[in-house]
């Protein structure tokens, strides 16, 4: 699969990335956590947003190194692509969720330790998902 995507094609992909996770997570977080909707909806699309900004930043890094180093996108890659993604995610979130909810770091690494069980595999499925779905689309167009 290529790896040949422009700026605005790396945003629409992270949109929709986060469109999907924050109809997921915030119903079943508001769920979970016994909180108004409401109020889970927003610190879900905070967190998002973040997330957004880091996945076209690190997407586009990790398809350069990809490229450079002329490495495919295995099933093995996608899982250090996962693990890498959710890493940085983590560095920058905990701080942020810690502040949001009044909560010390290592209860706000704990909540996302627990939101990562889930994003881990939504992360692999969705990027190989959109890859399968991308070049289905770019083979019909040059036929």
């Amino acid at each position: 699969m290529t790896a040949n995507k422009s700026i605005v094609e790396r945003i629409c992909q992270a949109i929709g990335f986060e469109l999907l996770a924050i109809l997921i997570c915030t119903p079943l977080l508001a769920w979970i956590m016994d909180k108004p909707l409401l109020d889970m909806g927003a610190v879900t699309v905070l967190i998002a947003l973040l997330a957004l900004a880091w996945n076209v930043v690190f997407n586009r890094f990790f398809d350069r190194m990809l490229a450079r180093l002329n490495v495919a996108h295995t099933a093995w890659v996608r899982v250090i692509h996962a693990l890498l993604f959710e890493g940085g995610l983590i560095v920058m979130g905990v701080p942020l969720i810690a502040w949001w909810l009044s909560v010390s770091l290592w209860q706000a690494f704990l909540l996302d330790i627990g939101v990562l069980l889930f994003f881990l595999p939504y992360t692999y499925v969705y990027h190989w998902g959109y890859d399968v779905v991308r070049e289905r689309f770019l083979m019909s167009r040059a036929v």
